[in-house]
């Protein structure tokens, strides 16, 4: 059904502008769900006989089904809506130690199951590895790879997603993600920042619905930041905006992985969480904590330490605390400046629910203006893993489906 920009020229100019309909139809089933066909005919400011016209073609293509009705008496108008096997994409989450791979189809459901494949960004040879996923999920979920129409990715670092860079990939041979993933997908290759996905998941998904000025926090071994204004994501000029864990906070402050000495993340990250417990572990301090991880402090995880945490450890609640207060140290000049109605919080260190969201609310008390700190609501996000998985599926069909 997707035609590119070589194989439109070929049509004759009425059957592009019947194809370039039929597009804006799809495009508006996607967005809004399942419309009638009046209600399609008045946004899209064409007849009702042009409307089922068009549909006739949908339907016979397997591109819309008709469902249900949308009248209680008389006559009962069909509700048209996207077919379940119409459109699929694979998208996939790179995180910083393992990347999540699922296929997604036009209703933005999840087929089958997330896979999870170990492999970050600087995995030389991640694209065969995301291929192998991929053919493993397609054959157990059935999904036949030519309904498979774009390849999505999400990762850390600086983007270019108009070309499909990564300038953050150590090997600058590695750099271009598009280009690896086309050769080996043989497919349209979408690719964005993660933060960015997560707060585009969440608006159209999450905590952020209906929202307009949202910053969404991933809270990891970095601190990937989504920044919404006006109801859209901001990507900035060059498409770098929201490097919120390299914002330089401490003066003299630790080394951090981008080279620079006292960033945020060297303060507040998941990273630094565990290197606080691990030397309160190595100084015998009294704790559940300690006893348990005394001898095996490599094997010690975040989720260790918010386990403990829930379970009343006071070292590890103590630790949590720390962090939560570097962290809101960091949010209250984004606040001051940007002045959200929320900031939503996910990722691993999310998990521990209230445990890090009080520490957050009072830090942000004491270092923000009042009467600004007081309008902002801190959530922990509704999804575990967040919503970056969706989050790159809306942005694959909104760019696959709109009319150039």
């Amino acid at each position: 059904m997707l035609l590119s920009q070589e194989e439109l020229s070929y049509m004759a100019v009425v059957e592009q502008k019947r194809y370039q309909l039929q597009l804006q139809m799809i495009s508006l089933l996607y967005q809004a769900g399942p419309l009638t066909a009046s209600a399609l005919a008045k946004k899209l400011n064409i007849s009702l006989p042009t409307v089922r016209s068009l549909m006739e073609g949908l339907i016979d293509t397997s591109v819309v089904s008709q469902i249900g009705d949308s009248a209680k008496s008389g006559r009962k108008p069909f509700n048209y809506q996207l077919s379940e096997s119409a459109f699929y994409v694979f998208v996939v989450e790179v995180g910083h130690s393992h990347s999540r791979c699922a296929i997604i189809n036009g209703l933005n459901q999840i087929v089958g199951k997330v896979q999870v494949v170990a492999a970050n960004m600087d995995n030389p040879d991640f694209e065969f590895l995301f291929y192998q996923a991929f053919q493993e999920m397609a054959n157990a979920s059935g999904v036949d790879n030519k309904r498979v129409s774009a390849v999505g990715i999400s990762m850390p670092g600086l983007i270019d997603s108009v070309n499909g860079i990564n300038h953050t990939i150590g090997n600058e041979v590695k750099r271009d993600v598009a280009g690896r993933l086309r050769k080996v997908f043989k497919k349209p290759v979408f690719v964005e920042n993660d933060a960015r996905m997560n707060a585009l998941g969440e608006l159209v998904f999450g905590m952020a619905r209906g929202k307009q000025n949202v910053m969404v926090v991933n809270w990891n071994d970095g601190l990937g930041l989504g920044i919404v204004v006006d109801g859209r994501i901001i990507s900035g000029s060059d498409g770098f905006a929201g490097e919120f864990s390299h914002i330089r906070i401490v003066r003299n402050g630790e080394l951090c992985q981008c080279g620079k000495c006292g960033c945020l993340q060297t303060i507040a990250s998941a990273n630094y969480l565990l290197k606080l417990a691990k030397e309160a572990i190595a100084q015998e301090h009294t704790s559940h904590l300690t006893a348990q991880f005394r001898n095996c402090t490599n094997e010690l995880k975040v989720s260790d330490i918010v386990e403990m945490a829930q379970r009343g450890d006071e070292l590890s609640l103590s630790l949590l605390r720390q962090v939560s207060e570097n962290l809101a140290w960091g949010l209250s000049i984004l606040i001051q400046l940007n002045n959200p109605e929320l900031i939503v919080i996910n990722g691993p260190l999310a998990k521990a629910g209230e445990l890090i969201r009080m520490p957050l609310l009072l830090a942000l008390n004491q270092y923000c203006l009042r009467d600004i700190s007081k309008q902002v609501s801190i959530e922990i996000s509704s999804h575990d893993d967040g919503y970056g998985l969706l989050g790159v599926a809306v942005m694959i069909f909104t760019k696959m489906f709109s009319v150039s």
